[in-house]
């Protein structure tokens, strides 16, 4: 397919791609190429962009399947990775982080600064007896400490385990008991739109009575002028500590498979599954692809918008970017506070190249209007990247458009907590993409999509997302419960990794998430993807957003109930439901028409972001509301069940 610099949308819907570079198109097809070759030495071949202590004598060791064993006899450090090998150059005194706080505060850590400042935290550790292959707990904002934190435990062969600074005490304290953590690192308080997030009052809470039996100290960072309560011989100030820190710690020499961290899911049933990951398998799966889905550059600086407190922020914001020796962005804050275009202007101020956000996000910039993005200079823009979900097209295009400037190519990235890494994206040097599809595998890695046979469907078919040979970034276990790990990711298809999210392949080969297998919703038998009908509505121009719930139905199995939220200047009518019930038959067809169609203000969310489709469905079937304490907002839910009740009943 022939360039376009200007990104014009073909004819099949393609937008061909912005700005593809000879190198850029060359490197994807090496990576291709070396990949389809051969898959283990593609990844021998990545593996050697990490420094090693000892280099490996097995790429993939397959003996007790599905418990790899990636890099095998190999040796290294991730902090090492992330920080020391950056000190012997130039990029000494380059920016690691830059920090913005919401109130407009701004740090910025060279290499140098980083370097230091792990340094003495993990002697701070090690000084209160946290020893290789312990667990300490992180429960902080987004402020450089907490990537210090996360650094200097990998330096010293300690877990970490962070959690979101979000959750609540009862999250915490689940967490914390859970993996047995002997200290926790957190924050007199943080910021939210301006307002005081109490994170020591929560972990009081959450150690309060001796629930936590594990933990014997507590560390706190003074982030706000707030005082709160230090219990003496166990809370301590984390500035205190580190003045009197020693300056340098050698980094401890950790076995490949050594684990690096535990993250626990957001699971919104059941207890939250504590995922583990190893040193060297996720170290190179991380590297690898911040460098070549980013297309990441010396002089570039990138910002991801996830909270470290998911997967998104381990893997890149933390570990991929600074292996890789990037100025990573830091910002504590939503995108709203103090305006709509809080976004726009760090993109202005810190000359921001590579965005990675999620959909959720570019919705809500939708719903506030072009006007935002259009008053700051976002030129310094080259590549976009979208996570956490899949992109309706008309999210893709408004991002290309108003952010991007139809002059940035958009890598929308599939992959999970578990995955580690990026497992199903474009590459900058690919020639066209399809606004909504994650398109390709990453080089080296092998996905399907299987029916309940475990057969491959055909193109257009709707099945089980797969991955059919293991990749190095992947979860080794889950902590302290194996039998999970195989009931949950392998018993399914033999030998096969079951990702629970389903999925289609066009006729061209690109794949097209469609969602969790628990979003589809059974409708006379036709299996519909809540995501493909979500897609369908926001089309239309009134639509902000919306979340699509299958209800039962007597005669059908079930039926399709959609919550609706409209753009600003848009009220809800019996007309806006009939247009947007024709949208949908003409987009997908009469099966997938919507029964009931509800206008609400907002959503319920997670913290995360994530729809909590589960409590709508409780709503349209009359059920008494599950656990709602993950919810970012918990009266959203409230109000949105009593209009729900009022205009159903």
């Amino acid at each position: 397919m022939e360039m376009n610099r200007q990104g014009n949308v073909a004819p099949d819907g393609e937008v061909l791609h912005p700005s593809l570079s000879k190198e850029a198109k060359e490197t994807a097809e090496k990576l291709r190429a070396l990949a389809q070759s051969d898959r283990l030495a593609f990844w021998g071949e990545m593996s050697k962009d990490i420094t090693w202590f000892k280099e490996w004598t097995k790429i993939l060791d397959e003996g007790n399947a599905p418990f790899y064993r990636w890099y095998y006899d190999g040796q290294l450090n991730a902090c090492y990775n992330c920080v020391d090998r950056h000190i012997k150059g130039w990029k000494k005194n380059k920016a690691a982080i830059i920090f913005e706080g919401e109130l407009g505060d701004t740090r910025v850590l060279t290499y140098w600064d980083l370097y230091r400042e792990v340094n003495k935290f993990a002697n701070v550790l090690k000084n209160l007896g946290v020893k290789r292959g312990e667990v300490v707990t992180i429960y902080l904002p987004m402020i450089p400490e907490a990537v210090i934190a996360m650094l200097a435990c990998a330096r010293i062969g300690a877990l970490h385990s962070v959690v979101f600074g979000g959750f609540s005490s009862d999250a915490l304290k689940d967490r914390i008991n859970d993996s047995g953590a002997k200290i926790l690192v957190t924050a007199n308080g943080g910021y939210r739109r301006g307002k005081p997030v109490p994170l020591k009052n929560n972990a009081d809470t959450a150690l309060q009575g001796n629930q936590c039996p594990s933990i014997e100290k507590v560390v706190v960072v003074r982030h706000t002028p707030d005082d709160v309560p230090m219990e003496p011989g166990r809370d301590l100030w984390y500035s205190d500590l580190m003045n009197e820190a020693g300056l340098y710690c050698e980094p401890e020499v950790m076995d490949a498979e050594d684990p690096l961290f535990i993250l626990y899911s957001s699971g919104t049933t059941g207890k939250p599954k504590g995922i583990l990951h190893s040193t060297g398998g996720y170290m190179v799966g991380v590297h690898t692809t911040t460098k070549y889905v980013f297309d990441c550059k010396d002089d570039d600086v990138y910002w991801c918008t996830a909270d470290i407190g998911w997967i998104t922020g381990h893997s890149y914001i933390v570990y991929g970017p600074l292996s890789n020796g990037a100025t990573t962005v830091l910002y504590e804050g939503s995108p709203d506070y103090p305006a709509q275009d809080r976004f726009w202007a760090i993109i202005e101020k810190f000359g921001v190249s590579l965005f990675y956000t999620a959909p959720t996000a570019i919705r809500l910039f939708m719903r506030w209007g072009e006007q935002y993005p259009a008053a700051h200079d976002l030129s310094s823009l080259r590549l976009l990247a979208s996570v956490g979900e899949p992109i309706n097209p008309e999210a893709w295009m408004w991002f290309y458009k108003h952010i991007g400037r139809e002059n940035c190519p958009i890598m929308d990235t599939w992959w999970q907590t578990e995955t580690g890494a990026h497992l199903v994206t474009p590459l900058p040097g690919d020639t066209s993409f399809k606004p909504g599809a994650a398109t390709s595998p990453f080089p080296g890695v092998e996905v399907d999509i299987f029916d309940e046979e475990g057969n491959s469907v055909k193109p257009g078919e709707q099945g089980y997302l797969v991955v059919k040979s293991p990749w190095p970034s992947m979860l080794r276990n889950l902590y302290n419960d194996s039998e999970r790990f195989l009931n949950t990711y392998w018993n399914q298809f033999k030998g096969v990794y079951l990702s629970g999210d389903s999925a289609k392949r066009d006729e061209d080969g690109a794949i097209w998430v469609i969602g969790r297998v628990d979003d589809v919703i059974n409708v006379s038998g036709h299996r519909l993807g809540t995501a493909e009908i979500e897609s369908a509505l926001v089309e239309h121009q009134a639509v902000a957003e919306a979340a699509v719930i299958g209800k039962k139905h007597e005669l059908k199995g079930q039926a399709v109930s959609a919550f609706v939220t409209l753009r600003e200047g848009f009220t809800g009518s019996d007309e806006l439901i009939a247009e947007l019930k024709q949208l949908v038959v003409s987009k997908i067809g009469a099966l997938a028409r919507p029964e009931d169609i509800f206008f609400t203000s907002e959503l319920p969310k997670t913290r995360s972001g994530k729809i909590m489709r589960r409590l709508l469905r409780d709503i349209a079937e009359g059920k008494v509301l599950g656990d709602t304490t993950t919810l970012m907002d918990p009266e959203i839910i409230s109000s949105i069940k009593d209009k729900y009740d009022k205009e159903a009943g």
